[in-house]
């Protein structure tokens, strides 16, 4: 074996307190496997914007406890380096139903307490939302959830709020690898809970913050309806997650009580045993909900993802179900929404691959749309950097179904817009109409915004995509001319008026404007010959009924895609 490998593989072993990922690594050490060892050993897992997510197992580059406890000095440094009254205000710290996940939450807080920051740890298992609840809720300085989300089993993460309850942006999160690489250099101390419970430095969450945070819904006038909800009948899933509890604890607060939980899928299993992937986008993830929904003739299935801050919707559709996407998800809220809040609050938002079908409606009831890169980090802080009394923040999401709904939560959550959405079609059912009929109102009034996203493989010698699309940038799509190009990397965008900057953090995304109203979004890698692309194209109804110009728009879409896609092959 490599000496240097030879090395770091001692000083590991030293330092890990895992007999099971001691066993681990000695079963690699005595049967060669060198290269299996460079595997976990190769760098170390990269904490970033959304904390650290990756495979369970041993070594710095899999999650494990010697990287758990690590990881939480790092933070525990960082916020007392940053923040005068960290140690005071503590740590808010719950987790999913993930194998390790109690484990590393309890490690996580041993860490913290031995710095001698206070923590609020749950009891039990936590919704993702509910921990950035808790971040404002108990005006702490920060917030960490174990969860892997809707990653497969293999799978666990550490998810890091800061003290305004959004998800760390830079610079905290170089700052926290910084202090993370710092703590990675000696042994990690460790406290006791039961000592820091004697110690005051350790609070137990018990279910009086589990209905804190259900009261704070009961009291968000957006969270209302007095729409009946006696005959609304709800399929919904937690999908081996942790939303079950607090989905139905909420929908039955609201008067919903015609609620069916999927039972095979109700209760917390982190090997995820009924999906194949438990994340709802993917197809066949809500098989067992629709058929629920078919068993009681209802409305509508619902699904949360494993730790519920996402939602997927199927509604009934003539004599079945079809699966809303989050655009349109997203778009109904929006719209609803809108229509309930007040004249301030009308500060709404979405990503740069999310529909600009949003922006539409915003823009026709008085509000203003703003647009981030992807992901829920940039929603929340954004929309705290552009609310103000007069432009108050209501609603914002991603096509990824996440939703956030008011400023009780600053992160995507899937229970509140669970309930938001079951209100929303209880109002529908009281004024005799469908969710198709009222989607039909809608695009006649805006357009029929459809969106879909492709993965594109390119060829070895045409990876460096990004360059090559900036060095020729087309003037036509499908045959459509191209009127405007939004080059993030660059931060400007090009028209026929020249460029402009965009208020944008640099990204490596193209966007390009189409005379017809489309938009192509391309995402290159720079490391493998690979895009990401998401297409949009507008379809107006005129005399045509909904499932025509849906019909037109498909192919419109679909057409836009292939020669897109022919146009980077050929």
């Amino acid at each position: 074996m490599d000496s240097q490998l030879a090395l770091v593989l001692k000083n590991w072993l030293a330092l890990d307190p895992d007999q099971a990922t001691k066993m681990e690594l000695a079963k690699l050490i005595n049967a060669g496997d060198e290269q299996a060892l460079r595997q976990r050993f190769d760098g170390r897992l990269a904490f970033g914007t959304a904390g650290l997510r990756g495979v369970v197992g041993a070594g710095p580059t899999r999650m494990n406890l010697l990287v758990i406890r690590q990881t939480a000095a790092g933070l525990g440094q960082y916020l007392l380096n940053q923040l005068a009254d960290a140690a005071d205000r503590g740590v808010v710290i719950g987790y999913d139903g993930r194998p390790d996940s109690l484990r590393f939450a309890h490690n996580t807080a041993e860490v913290l307490c031995s710095l001698g920051i206070k923590v609020y740890l749950t009891n039990q298992v936590c919704p993702t939302p509910l921990v950035a609840f808790g971040v404002k809720h108990l005006n702490a300085a920060a917030g960490v959830v174990v969860t892997a989300s809707h990653n497969p089993p293999e799978y666990n993460g550490f998810k890091v709020y800061w003290e305004n309850g959004a998800q760390i942006i830079p610079p905290h999160d170089a700052g926290i690898a910084a202090c993370i690489e710092m703590a990675a250099t000696t042994e990690v101390r460790t406290l006791a809970l039961e000592k820091a419970e004697k110690q005051q430095l350790l609070q137990w969450l018990d279910d009086d913050f589990f209905s804190a945070y259900q009261q704070a819904v009961a009291s968000s006038e957006l969270l209302q309806s007095t729409a009946q909800k006696d005959e609304i009948v709800i399929a919904y899933t937690a999908m081996h997650g942790v939303g079950a509890d607090m989905a139905k604890r909420l929908l039955a607060q609201a008067g919903f009580d015609k609620v069916y939980s999927v039972a095979a899928q109700e209760q917390p299993d982190g090997s995820f045993p009924t999906v194949k992937f438990p994340n709802p986008e993917e197809p066949g993830a809500m098989d067992l909900v629709i058929n629920e929904a078919r068993r009681h003739d209802a409305l509508i299935a619902c699904a949360n993802d494993p730790d519920a801050d996402r939602l997927a919707v199927a509604v009934k559709r003539g004599s079945d179900y079809q699966q809303l996407t989050g655009d349109q998800v997203g778009l109904l809220l929006g719209h609803y929404l809108l229509s309930k809040a007040t004249p301030q609050q009308r500060l709404v938002g979405t990503t740069i691959v999310s529909s600009s079908m949003l922006a539409a409606v915003a823009q026709a009831a008085g509000g203003k749309c703003f647009t981030t890169l992807t992901g829920f980090k940039w929603l929340t802080n954004v929309a705290m950097q552009q609310e103000t009394a007069e432009q108050q923040f209501l609603f914002a999401y991603e096509e990824a179904l996440g939703y956030t709904i008011g400023t009780l939560v600053r992160d995507k959550d899937g229970l509140t817009a669970l309930l938001a959405f079951a209100q929303l079609m209880a109002e529908l059912v009281a004024q005799d109409k469908t969710l198709w009929q009222h989607l039909d109102e809608i695009y006649r009034q805006h357009g029929m915004y459809l969106n879909k996203q492709v993965s594109i493989a390119l060829s070895a010698d045409t990876a460096d995509i990004g360059t090559k699309l900036r060095n020729e940038p087309p003037a036509v799509i499908a045959g459509i001319a191209v009127v405007a190009i939004e080059d993030i990397k660059r931060g400007v965008r090009i028209d026929v008026d020249g460029e402009q900057a965009l208020d944008l953090p640099k990204s490596d995304v193209l966007v390009y404007h189409l005379q017809d109203q489309s938009r192509v979004v391309v995402r290159p890698s720079g490391t493998e010959p690979k895009l990401k692309c998401y297409y949009q194209v507008v379809q107006t109804l005129g005399d045509d009924t909904y499932a025509v110009a849906e019909v037109k728009g498909s192919e419109r879409l679909n057409k836009l895609i292939s020669q897109h896609q022919h146009s980077l092959l050929g």
